[in-house]
């Protein structure tokens, strides 16, 4: 698939997946009726360009290609009698903007239910609505893909069965949710920020859904602290997008970054949001996250960097939400200020949670580094590299790995 194609259909997702479940109140008939307009699309699409408005070719023929096989199958019958008023043919006529711009976050709601297990919430609302592979979900959760679509299709199997209503859900249920949504979009612009395997780094169209769904959140939500702090975290990672990537496609590290490329009016709104969230005196995660982001985005540069502000940062986020990976940023902020040896010694303990957690094995080879211990940072560094990064993290990886080999000793 041509790259311009692939960016289409990737933009157009979320939307045409969202408005699909609501046509045909089963996610399975969506995700197949998307993808046979995909298919259609990759050849169409491929001969004569793609249409004027995308999203309302794509929701016609998924529709219409939905329709067909709920006409051909039998199991199908009671709800095409119900719906047989709605289940016509669809024109490739523009669709109703007003009805379009919350499918997508009435079916992160969907997701989020209370009868679906929290941890099942957000293996299907990575899945449907971020658009992410089994895969993909499973290396972010450190478990095994066959483990991750059991999960899914548990979801998916309570979905159909009724228990969870396709309806918009009221102010009040909203509410009740609003913790789970919130987390399904962090995880989401996560993943399109850093990508958990394959050759792209960041997905951009991944991170600007995030991001607009935040954006809804904190409308939908003006009172709440929580809303105008996830939506300002985002948005401080956001600004770095231009300076994260080198002309070559490779990663530049934080403390490398171009800053005078780091987008200033989303550091600008990013930091007023985190303001409103202070004002309101909000306790939580996010604003934490966002005020961790924030040292980063005032410091003129890597030097002057307040490394002891965000490792105060830091241990309340740990107090608040302990887990290795909160404990491994914690120890990587120490690192700045109390030395590689420290931070050594320090990752031990974390060595069997995060064994099968690339980003573990890449801090201890670049800590293994600074101490000039090489053979034991290439283990490290190999280690990395057999947990799928994506190709620039694989290059960033496979180039210290060729710095330390200089460093050994000719036998």
């Amino acid at each position: 698939m041509s790259d311009w194609l692939e960016a289409t259909i990737t933009r157009q997702r979320p939307q045409a997946l969202a408005a699909l479940t609501r046509y045909f109140r089963d996610i399975d008939i969506a995700e197949d009726a998307f993808a046979e307009a995909c298919l259609k699309a990759l050849k169409v699409w491929t001969d004569i360009g793609a249409p004027r408005d995308p999203l309302a070719w794509l929701l016609a023929t998924a529709r219409n290609a939905g329709l067909d096989a709920l006409r051909k199958s039998q199991r199908h019958h009671a709800i095409l009698a119900r719906h047989c008023a709605e289940f016509q043919p669809m024109t490739e006529a523009p669709p109703d903007p007003d009805e379009l711009r919350d499918d997508v976050l009435r079916l992160l709601f969907i997701c989020c239910h209370p009868e679906l297990e929290r941890r099942d919430q957000i293996a299907i609302a990575l899945r449907i609505v971020a658009g992410l592979s089994v895969a993909e979900i499973a290396r972010g959760f450190l478990i095994k893909p066959k483990a991750m679509e059991q999960r899914i299709t548990r979801a998916k199997k309570k979905i159909a069965s009724g228990t969870v209503a396709f309806e918009t859900p009221s102010p009040q249920e909203r509410g009740a949710r609003l913790g789970e949504v919130s987390l399904m979009v962090y995880l989401m612009f996560n993943e399109g920020w850093s990508a958990s395997g394959g050759e792209t780094q960041i997905k951009l169209t991944v991170c600007e859904e995030a991001i607009r769904l935040a954006r809804l959140l904190a409308n939908l939500f003006p009172a709440m602290g929580e809303q105008a702090a996830l939506l300002s975290l985002l948005l401080f990672q956001h600004s770095r997008r231009d300076a994260r990537m080198d002309a070559d496609g490779q990663l530049v590290p934080l403390e490398d970054q171009n800053r005078s490329r780091w987008d200033l009016s989303q550091i600008a709104e990013a930091t007023a949001l985190l303001q409103k969230a202070q004002r309101i005196n909000h306790r939580g995660v996010y604003i934490i996250q966002a005020a961790i982001a924030a040292v980063h985005a005032r410091a003129p540069s890597a030097e002057e960097t307040d490394w002891s502000l965000i490792a105060a940062h830091y241990a309340a986020l740990y107090a608040l939400q302990p887990s290795p990976v909160l404990r491994l940023n914690l120890i990587a902020a120490e690192a700045r200020i109390e030395g590689p040896a420290y931070a050594l010694a320090a990752l031990e303990p974390l060595a069997d949670d995060l064994s099968q957690y690339r980003w573990f094995h890449a801090m201890r080879g670049r800590l293994l580094q600074d101490t000039g211990n090489h053979p034991a940072a290439i283990k490290a560094f190999e280690a990395a590299l057999s947990l799928n990064p994506t190709a620039p993290e694989r290059a960033a990886v496979q180039g210290k790995i060729a710095l330390s080999k200089k460093e050994l000793p000719d036998v």
